[in-house]
């Protein structure tokens, strides 16, 4: 009898989107540096490899950004990316300019803000039979709270985030950008180009105008700086938080008793575990900076890698059951925001935000339904999650 193929690794499938944790865990067991030819990349699985790959800068080099797609790969990808497209010394001058205000001190004096919002984004959702968790709340909640901390107007948020939404979708198998995601792309860097011009001529108390007079290495940001850091702040929070909040209510759902508990005040603990279990982080990319020898192969200077830390965050050799959706779990050893460096800037805002949500959600329901038949994924290269949760509530 022939053996099975093993399963293949591709970012850019939409088969992979939809579960790509088997794959996951076969290549943890059978390929922890995984070959795919086609795209010339390597992969890292495992939970000590990515970590280490993620604490090791110098060698996993972040100098040609973290996407694979071949039009956001290469030198120039810091146009794009900002400072996640640099490596250290470089990538610290320009975080520190932000890091004060995502520091935990400054996220907890927002709490009552981002609840005022939460409750906002809810309230007319109450009235309706049924409404979609994925569009109308989960991503609309992160949005509008980075939106206010950069200072863009509640009028225009809703625009912004159709446009990131497309900016973030691949197609089937490809890895260039369709006309449509190339144009939403266009479209927000000329608004936030307007939005800088104008913070520069009047300022305002937020973080847009703080960076538009803030200094890197004595020499004042330029405007396509302060654009890469629009497109990086706002759409990076769209993305990861709002994602993690629509697969945590997929999973309270599909977990027997998930979801009850969670609304019953596990709200906390409900987010934590999705960040394990299912993080909407699931690919960044690296490039060898000088040849290396992993799992016995030697590799090049320039190899292109893929490290996977949803993978990582189901490796047995660090979560026991890791296939098991855990309330009860330490999750303190998960990487779904990342290690070192380039750990994530808005961890702790992300984290209030998902606690938030979740308690406001428990502060009306008592639990829920979802039409999965009609529930939609999104298909990104990066980023796991829902296009589409259609929800019904059970009032309290």
């Amino acid at each position: 009898m022939t053996a099975p193929a093993p399963p293949a690794y591709d970012p850019f499938s939409y088969a992979v989107h939809e579960d790509p944790y088997p794959t996951f865990a076969w290549m943890r067991e059978h390929a922890p540096l995984y070959r795919n030819e086609e795209r010339d990349f390597w992969a890292l699985s495992r939970h000590e490899d990515v970590l280490a790959a993620l604490r090791a800068p110098a060698l996993f080099s972040s100098r040609n950004g973290i996407s694979l797609e071949a039009d956001l790969w290469g030198p120039d990808a810091v146009k794009t990316s900002g400072f996640l497209a640099m490596d250290p010394p470089a990538h610290g001058t320009m975080r520190r300019l932000t890091s004060p205000a995502f520091k935990r001190a400054w996220v907890a004096a927002w709490e009552p803000r981002v609840r005022a919002l939460a409750r906002a984004r809810l309230e007319p959702l109450l009235d309706r039979d049924e409404f979609d968790f994925a569009a109308d709340f989960a991503a609309a909640l992160p949005h509008d709270v980075m939106c206010e901390v950069m200072g863009i107007p509640a009028a225009d948020r809703d625009r912004i985030r159709a446009d990131n939404d497309l900016l973030n979708t691949c197609e089937d198998g490809s890895e260039v950008r369709g006309k449509a995601t190339l144009d939403a792309g266009l479209r927000l860097a000329v608004y936030y180009v307007g939005l800088v011009q104008q913070r520069r001529r009047r300022p305002g108390d937020d973080l847009a105008s703080a960076l538009a007079s803030a200094r890197a290495d004595g020499r004042p940001l330029t405007d396509s700086q302060l654009v890469a850091f629009l497109f990086l702040l706002v759409s990076a929070t769209n993305e990861s938080t709002g994602k993690l909040l629509g697969n945590a209510w997929y999973h309270g759902r599909q977990v027997p008793g998930l979801g009850r508990a969670g609304l019953a005040g596990r709200a906390r603990d409900w987010g934590a575990e999705t960040l394990r279990y299912d993080s909407p982080s699931q690919m960044m990319a690296r490039v060898l900076a000088e040849p290396a020898t992993l799992h016995g192969t030697r590799l090049p200077a320039g190899a292109r890698i893929a490290l996977l830390p949803a993978s990582a965050n189901r490796d047995r050799r660090v979560f026991a059951d890791p296939d098991r959706f855990d309330l009860d779990r330490d999750t303190g050893r998960h990487i779904a925001f990342g290690h070192g460096p380039h750990y994530c800037l808005g961890a702790a805002l992300a984290e209030l935000e998902i606690t938030v949500a979740l308690e406001e959600l428990g502060r009306v329901a008592r639990d829920y339904e979802i039409d999965l038949a009609r529930a939609e994924r999104v298909h990104s290269p990066h980023q796991r999650g829902f296009a589409r949760l259609p929800t019904i509530l059970v009032r309290r």
